[in-house]
């Protein structure tokens, strides 16, 4: 199964998730999502039983640690443009386009199919006018019309640019990563400030709780997960071999106060910068 396939049945499940919490709408939970979750319910209560972690607390911790970095990002170091990659069903687009208003332009970015199905939401909904889009997108293409350089083209190079990523590198190899990272910091550079914010898995957490929770990801994305640096100062050095000025590994569970319980302290959140 190619990453690309790996991860749509995630975008169903998260996205019924975040419903399921309050933090997403109604027009964003799909029927898929629903099935997924209720049917990988059996396996999840096996691994609460011998001491896992939850994978519904850890969504939704990794949700809330990246929208943290996020406000922060526009509110303290004059982020106006985000491109969320791989954007799924995420509601995090409609919150903070509603939240910010016309001082925000939004963009989702996704596979063909998966735009498509987010439009279709979108027009349900309702942006009420605001400077929100969906772009067709494939995280793993170098060039072209639905590479990142692109889509940033159609956005402000005189004001500041977030790019984010949620639940994406995860099923990618080391070097899609290292790849992907460098096309982000080159594109972040053709603008006034730059942030990049995404979860990231570090192997040296690697309890028997974590490797258990590991198997119980690799089933439901019927796919390896990837661990890329053993501990923090590795991803940072990536980061910054990447081209990155600055970065972080910040543990989601210290940004996501609201989001507690087994699964929420196995989440890492990446922050780098372009000055």
């Amino acid at each position: 199964m190619s990453a690309s396939d790996a991860i749509s049945p995630t975008a169903h499940y998260t996205g019924y998730v975040w419903a399921r919490n309050g933090l997403s709408y109604p027009e964003l939970s799909t029927l898929e999502g629903r099935v997924l979750f209720e049917s990988f319910r059996p396996l999840q209560m096996v691994s609460s039983a011998l001491g896992g972690a939850s994978l519904e607390r850890y969504l939704l911790a990794r949700h809330r640690a990246i929208d943290v970095l996020l406000e922060r990002a526009i509110e303290q170091h004059g982020i106006t443009q985000v491109i969320e990659v791989a954007s799924g069903l995420s509601p995090r687009g409609l919150r903070f386009s509603s939240r910010y208003g016309d001082a925000l332009s939004y963009i989702e970015a996704d596979l063909p199919a998966m735009a498509a199905r987010k439009r279709a939401a979108l027009e349900r909904i309702g942006t009420g006018g605001r400077p929100h889009r969906v772009a067709d997108f494939d995280a793993l293409e170098e060039e072209g019309p639905t590479g990142i350089a692109a889509v940033a083209a159609e956005l402000a190079p005189e004001r500041g640019l977030a790019i984010i990523t949620e639940g994406l590198l995860g099923y990618l190899p080391s070097h899609a990563v290292t790849a992907l990272w460098q096309r982000f910091a080159r594109t972040l550079t053709g603008f006034a400030t730059g942030r990049y914010i995404s979860d990231l898995h570090i192997g040296g957490v690697q309890t028997a709780q974590v490797r258990l929770f590991r198997v119980l990801l690799s089933a439901f994305v019927r796919g390896r997960v990837h661990l890329h640096f053993h501990d923090r100062a590795q991803a940072v050095a990536a980061l910054k071999s990447a081209g990155f000025e600055a970065a972080e590994v910040h543990r989601a569970a210290d940004l996501a106060a609201d989001v507690q319980g087994p699964g929420s302290g196995l989440v890492h959140i990446i922050e780098a910068s372009i000055r």
